[in-house]
């Protein structure tokens, strides 16, 4: 099923990563279940999906507050990571969407611009096959506010030297297309 794109004059495409172009959300949080437990804190699966898009550290931030927990950041965000990197040969790509950064390679410039950190994402990318499709990869170490600020897609838009106004959003979450319309940038929601 192709994907319908809106009306406009787009001159680049910036992908989220994570339940955009990779169909691995469910590996996600097997992660964050297993980090969790380890450390004895709770993330129920609601909160998980309703935080889509919000960078681990701050996940773990607003878990000690939501929760009253004392949770090493740095801890459970490295075991998270951990566990995410062991399922990454799980992984499998959202072929709709995959299939239309393929078809516009070479056309527009392409990015992803995501809230993972670049170790992940660059290597979900590179199990999918498609990190050659893009010329630029945006992870949480490249901009200081994550979704639903603009900061990833504005770091995006300016590496492709393209203006926002110009740029076409592909995201998962609300929090991904909260973050493209405060960028000034149209999005469609897969």
């Amino acid at each position: 099923m192709a994907l319908p794109l809106p009306a406009g004059d787009f001159r680049a495409f910036i992908f989220d990563c994570d339940g955009t172009l990779a169909d691995n959300m469910h590996l996600h949080y097997e992660a964050w279940s297993r980090s969790m437990a380890d450390c004895g804190g709770v993330y129920p699966e609601e909160l998980f999906y309703e935080w889509g898009g919000v960078p681990t550290a701050e996940i773990v931030r607003r878990l000690n507050t939501r929760f009253g927990l004392a949770l090493d950041v740095e801890e459970v965000v490295r075991r998270k990571e951990d566990y995410y990197r062991q399922s990454i040969p799980r992984v499998e790509a959202k072929h709709d969407v995959v299939a239309l950064a393929r078809e516009f390679h070479g056309k527009v410039p392409l990015a992803v611009a995501s809230g993972g950190h670049r170790d992940l994402v660059e290597r979900t990318l590179s199990a999918l096959d498609i990190r050659g499709l893009f010329r630029e990869v945006i992870a949480a170490e490249d901009y200081d506010r994550g979704k639903p600020h603009p900061d990833p897609f504005l770091t995006a838009a300016a590496r492709l030297q393209v203006a926002p106004a110009h740029c076409l959003v592909f995201e998962d979450t609300a929090t991904g297309a909260e973050a493209a319309r405060a960028a000034g940038m149209a999005w469609v929601l897969v």
